[in-house]
Parts: C-alpha cells; structure tokens; sequence
C-alpha cells in the first residue's frame, strides 16, 4: 500500500515508542477502545478530509491519548483503511442478515434494492466516498479496499444469494457476479450518480424509491427467471 506524499517542510507524524513491557496486541484487543477510536476518526475525516486530518486531530475528537492511538494503528493511512472495512463489514451484514429473512428469490431481491437504495440516499457512504476519491491518484491500493469484493462486500453477500436460488431453481444465471452488479444498478438507478455529485433531489419518497427497485427488479427477473416449461 502507498503511503501518502508529505507537503514540504512537514513532517510525517511518528508512533510515540511504546512503554516498556506494553504488549501492543495486548492492549490493542479492546473492541470499545477500537471502536472509540474509529468513530473519532469517521467525525474527524469527515469534516476535514484525509489530507487536513491528522492523527493528533483523532485522538482529540476520540478522547485517547496519542500513546494509545498507536497502540491500535501505526498511521493515518492504517487508520482510514480499518475506517473502510468496518463500514463494508457492517453494511454486508445488515445485507446478509436481511436477505436470510427472505421468503423466495423475489423477495430478497425486493428487500436487498430498498435497503441498498436508503444506504445511497440516506447515509454517509457516499460522502465518505469522495474522501476516498480525494486521494485516488496518490494512493490508489487503499482506494481498491473500498470496492474490493471480498466477503465483507455487500455485492459478494448478493451473489452467494443469487448462487443459492440458482440452486434451488429460483433462478437462472450463468454469471451470478455480473447479475450481482447488474442488479446493484437497476435497483439504485441513477441515485449513486445524483448522490456523489450533490445532485440528488432532497424530496425523493419512498414510494418513488420503491417505483424505481419494483422496474429494475421486474427487469432482472424478466432475464433471469427459469424459463417458462414447454407445453407438451
């Protein structure tokens, strides 16, 4: 991973050394001292993005000292990562959570577009991703964890749901990964576009938001549904 360029005459911040006999993965276990740490840190990128934050911004916001901010991440750069894979690892849960309350295929989908469609409008996902996109150019591995597919990614908890009803004859799919994205941008039409480029309409109701996963869902089900059995 890249690590940030540094303006002239400033100085890359150093860990302070750790305290004799300090187990850093000792200490460093404590999920509410983590989770403290990062919310701070979510407060601080927000407002001044990644470039103006510092690690002394962080340990202001969060209430730690700057000992035990090292303890749990050695830079800015580390921090900001765990910021992103937190965020995808709680939203690919909600998702898979929601889809194992589905009662068929349809169902899930239907379920899987409104909640993907409120976390476009209604949550800081796409204000952290122009953070993200701010530092694209200068650290580009960091800004692939944000779309990686990896289990923690909302995309994968769709495509094993969509593996799932092929199995079961729900479906029928040869590419579950590329339905999976098809999907992901029928049920959200053009509200991630409007969103990150502060264009979306602020008087969007939920039954317009339904309109707009009920056509992308009756779209993917037109290609994807088993086809029809021969009359015989």
């Amino acid at each position: 991973m890249s690590q940030p360029t540094t303006k002239p005459n400033e100085t890359q911040e150093q860990p302070p050394a750790a305290a004799p006999g300090l187990s850093r993965f000792a200490a460093g276990e404590d999920p509410i001292k983590r989770g403290q740490i990062l919310d701070g840190a979510k407060r601080v990128f927000m407002k001044m993005g990644y470039d103006a934050a510092s690690m002394n911004d962080v340990t202001r916001e969060a209430g730690v000292s700057k000992g035990t901010i090292y303890v749990y991440f050695q830079s800015k750069e580390e921090l900001f990562a765990a910021l992103i894979e937190r965020a995808k690892g709680l939203f690919a849960e909600q998702m898979r959570e929601l889809l194992e309350q589905s009662t068929s295929a349809e169902d899930g989908l239907r379920r899987f577009g409104l909640a993907f469609a409120h976390q476009v409008i209604n949550t800081d996902m796409i204000p952290s991703m122009r953070v993200v996109l701010g530092v694209i150019d200068r650290m580009p591995s960091l800004c692939q964890r944000f779309f990686a597919g990896a289990p923690t990614n909302a995309k994968t908890v769709l495509r094993a749901f969509l593996e799932r009803h092929v199995e079961s004859g729900q479906l029928h799919i040869d590419d579950s990964e590329l339905a999976a994205r098809q999907f992901i941008d029928l049920a959200i039409g053009s509200y991630f576009r409007e969103r990150l480029f502060n264009q979306l309409p602020t008087d969007i109701t939920q039954a317009e938001i339904e309109r707009v996963v009920d056509s992308g869902l009756k779209l993917f089900l037109g290609a994807y549904s088993p086809p029809a059995p021969e009359n015989t």
